[in-house]
Formats: C-alpha cells, structure tokens, sequence
C-alpha cells in the first residue's frame, strides 16, 4: 500500500510505516524523521538569516549555487523561504547547453537534468555529458567533488522515496559525469535520437498498485507531459510485465519504446536527459507546481484516452454474450427476464464493490449486495487480481455511478472513476488517519463525493478476539504508536468487516439519492 502514517507519524516525531496486500513483507519501519508541514522557529530564523549574509556579505560567500543548494536541501516542499519562488520555475527547470543542473531540494526525489551531448554507458551505470564549457560555467549544485578529468560529478537513485532508506538501498545509482567533449571521441553513440529522455526505476516497491501509481506513473506524467510525448522513457529495474501492463498509459505520454537501461548495452545518446521523477503528494498531481495548470484530472484524461478503445471492445464482446444469454433463456423463468428488462429500461444506477480476499475482507458482503439491490442500485463485485486486465476494472469503474471498498491498496483504483461519482471506503479499526490521507483527500482532488466510513468495534472482527477495554478497541492510536509490526499484525493482517447494515444503510441511502438527483440533471441537459 503506503508508507503507512508517514506524515502522521512524522508530525509526533515518529515514522511508522505500513505495506499492504503482497506488498506487506517487503516493507519495514524506517527511522528518518521529516517534518512536512512545520518548521521550528529557530530554523526559519537561521534561514533568514543566512539570507541576509548573502546580501549584506556578496553573492561568492553565500549564494554560489552550490551553497545556495546546500541551504535549499534544508527546506521543505511548499514551506518557508523557498514557497516564495515562483513554484513553477523549479531549480532546474531552464538551463543552458552544456551543463548538468541536480535539485536535490524535495523530501521524496532527486531530480538532475542534463543538456547538450549526453551519452549512457549502462555498463559503468553512468550517464555523461560532453561539453566544451568551462568548469565555472558547468558546475551548478554540485553536491560531490570530481576526480581531474571530470567537470561534475553527481549520484542519483532515480526513485521517489528518498526519504525511505530501506527501500532506497534497494535502487539502482546512476553516475552523472560532465567532462571536456574531447573525452567523447571514445564514447560513440549507437543510437542516436533527437528527443529527450527521462530515467527512472521501476524497482522498491513496484507490485503493489499503489505505489505503481502513486511512486511511478503519476510522477511520470509530471515529469514528461510537458514534452508532449516526444521524450524516451529509460527504465532501471526494467520489467517486461510492467511494460505489458502499463503500455496503454506509457503509449500516452510517450511516441517512443522504452529503453532497458540494464539490458540494452548500447551506447543512447540524447539532447537532454532528466533523471528522477517529480512526485507532488499521494496520488494527485498540484495545478501550482505544473505548467498550463494541469490536475489529477487531466492525468485522468490520459487514463480515458489509453483505456477507453478496449473498454469499447469488451463492452461489444459482453453485449453480444448477454444477446446469446438471453436467447437461452427464452424457457427460463419469466421474472429473471423482467429483471433484465428492468435494469436495462429503468437505468437503474450502477454500483461497484471492490471485493477483498484474506484479511480486511466484508464478511456479510451477499446481504450488502442485496441491500444495495433492494435500495435501487445495480450491483457489480469485482474482485481485482494481480493479473486482472487494468482495462476491466476500468471500465467496471468509469461506468459506475459509486465505489464501495475496504482502506487498501486496491483503492488506487478510484483514480478510474469519473469525478462526481461517490467514493465510499470503508475504514477499519487502526486505519483512519492513513485512509484519509492516501485515498479520501486525493479522491477529493479528483472530484469525487468521498465517504469515510469509519466501523464501529462491534463491526471488526477483533472484537471477538480483545476484551471491550483493551487498547485494540478503544484506542487503536495508542497501539499504532507502539511500531509498524503492531499495526500490521492486529489491525492489517487479522482484521475483517461485518458492516452494521442498519448504519451502513444511510450512507448508501443517501449516495443513492445523490446519484438519481445527478443523473435526472443529465437527463435534462
């Protein structure tokens, strides 16, 4: 799932840290501390004051660009001093020929952008650029010293979790190298191309939908569409099923096949390589930091545009096996045929449940399906597999009218929903602040109705497990507090749902009337 309380815990002083489904055993506590939201007085005090050092004392003292990026890896994204600049105008975003630019300023990722004659040499896992600059004019937020034949020197793990040394140790580094271009004559290009490239992993934690998303493909989107799809994408920890699975998307932001960074021993050389993702916060894309304002939203046009031709395909597919259904039926029973007729007249509004297996699954979900029935709705349970075609779920999901499902990682999935459409997350014990936080306020980006339901302990399964005092009922914060292994043996591994139907009832009663109120204003347009 996520790095689990991450801010939450961040701001008691503490990091706690969760997976989810497969993901689960991969996933262990990290001990670096960073607080997002706030700064201690004294901080801001020696920041300003530096500042003025750089006035009153000159640009060579305090302000190179190495010194100032050196203070600028201090702050903090969207905090402080360094809120002030033009948000849009991140470092590194203009620079000239022949030089190598590296932010290391955000709390999640590196990003360092080369422009001129940039050669890969996969073998050495480096990347080079061949300039004729001098070394005043080449170097700029150096962050580590060179030997005599290089002008700079940066290492990259182009990976958007930083911040998480565990999974960081597990991502391949990059050598970035700018030297004088007569060293290129022993560096020929195999292939040449006449775009920019973007690097990137697609290692730690990818197999889990959420992070597929949320550490890869969104940042993805950040970084390149303002190429408009003339950029190469070059893959470290390439996956050849990752491609298989995300092609639609990747063929959407991108004209050209991705590159195995690893296995393609080729020498690529490009105008220009951005290496690192942008990442702005979970699942969402932030209209202030990107050029022509774009949002979630549009990211999920592009979802749309690469899903919606086979989403068309199975839908014929389906209505043409519904048509030999229904022939086969002609001696059925009339009432299942009325049932048919009726939901296909009456346009009842499509409801979909995102079932789970194992733990955190509705235990009574036949009767949530028939209350659902009963209300008005038109019922699809889709249980997503790791093999499940993404098309299929999506076109479960941008045809529905509302998303019922269990805090997880398969909650990712209401980035397939249409905005205006209900979210309804069912939230177990131990997992309110971390269900808002991943998958209710960035579906309130989106646009959608989002619902929290929050069970009560009689509704989780641990109530037949714990005394009604113990601290696993009445104060599930207290028990997160102790570690991540406490959190995720009791609240994430060993916990189901039986909903209070009779509770549940009003929300779904009122999501319903929602629905019907939005569709007659369709209707009327």
């Amino acid at each position: 799932m996520v790095q689990y309380f991450r801010y939450h815990q961040l701001k008691k002083g503490e990091h706690h840290h969760a997976g989810e489904d497969e993901m689960l055993s991969l996933m262990s506590a990290t001990s670096s501390g960073y607080f997002k939201r706030s700064r201690p007085k004294l901080f801001s005090l020696l920041i300003l004051s530096l500042l003025s050092c750089c006035l009153i004392l000159g640009s060579h003292l305090f302000c190179s660009p190495s010194a100032f990026s050196l203070l600028y890896s201090f702050g903090v994204e969207g905090d402080g001093v360094a809120a002030n600049v033009n948000a849009k105008a991140s470092l590194c975003s203009s620079i000239s020929n022949g030089t190598m630019c590296c932010d290391r300023s955000s709390i999640r990722s590196d990003v360092c952008v080369m422009k001129g004659d940039v050669r890969t040499n996969s073998a050495s896992s480096s990347i080079f650029l061949y300039t004729s600059k001098s070394t005043d004019a080449v170097i700029k937020n150096v962050s580590s010293l060179v030997d005599k034949d290089e002008l700079q020197h940066e290492r990259v793990k182009p990976y958007t979790r930083k911040w998480e040394t565990s999974v960081m140790d597990t991502i391949d580094e990059l050598d970035l190298i700018v030297k004088t271009e007569n060293f290129r004559n022993n560096h020929h290009c195999d292939v040449k191309h006449d775009v920019p490239a973007v690097f990137f992993s697609t290692g730690g934690y990818t197999g889990n939908v959420y992070h597929e998303f949320n550490d890869g493909l969104l940042p993805l989107y950040i970084t390149s569409q303002h190429f408009k799809k003339k950029v190469v994408f070059v893959i470290l920890e390439y996956h050849d099923w990752w491609i298989m699975k995300y092609g639609d998307i990747l063929s959407h932001l991108t004209d050209y096949p991705a590159i195995d960074f690893s296995g393609d021993k080729r020498t690529h050389c490009f105008p220009e390589a951005v290496v690192g993702l942008r990442i702005h916060d979970e699942l969402t894309v932030d209209p202030s930091l990107m050029q022509g304002n774009k949002s979630v939203v549009d990211f999920r046009n592009v979802l749309d545009r690469a899903y919606l031709p086979r989403v068309q395909s199975l839908l014929k597919e389906e209505e043409r096996l519904a048509q030999e259904k229904l022939k086969q039926k002609v001696h059925s029973s009339s009432s299942e045929i009325r049932k048919e007729v009726q939901d296909a007249t009456l346009k009842r509004p499509k409801l979909v449940i995102l079932s789970r297996n194992g733990s955190r699954a509705i235990t009574n979900e036949d009767l949530l399906v028939k209350m659902a029935e009963e209300i008005g709705f038109r019922v699809e349970v889709v249980r997503p597999e790791r093999t499940t075609e993404l098309a299929r779920i999506y076109g479960a999901l941008n045809s529905s009218e509302v998303m019922i499902g269990v805090h997880g990682a398969a909650m990712t999935h209401f980035l397939f929903m249409r905005p205006g459409s209900v979210f309804i997350q069912v939230i177990p014990l131990g997992t309110e602040w971390a269900a808002d936080a991943y998958y209710g306020e960035p579906a309130r980006k989106l646009g959608l109705k989002y619902v929290g339901y929050q069970i009560l302990p009689r509704e989780s399964s641990l109530y037949d497990k714990y005394d009604r005092n113990d601290p696993v009922l009445r104060d599930p914060e207290s028990v997160s507090e102790k570690g991540w292994q406490y959190t995720k043996s009791i609240y994430l591994d060993n916990q189901n749902v039986r909903l209070n139907l009779g509770r549940f009832h009003k929300r779904l009663l009122r999501a319903y009337s929602y629905t019907i109120a939005k569709m007659n204003r369709r209707s009327h347009l």
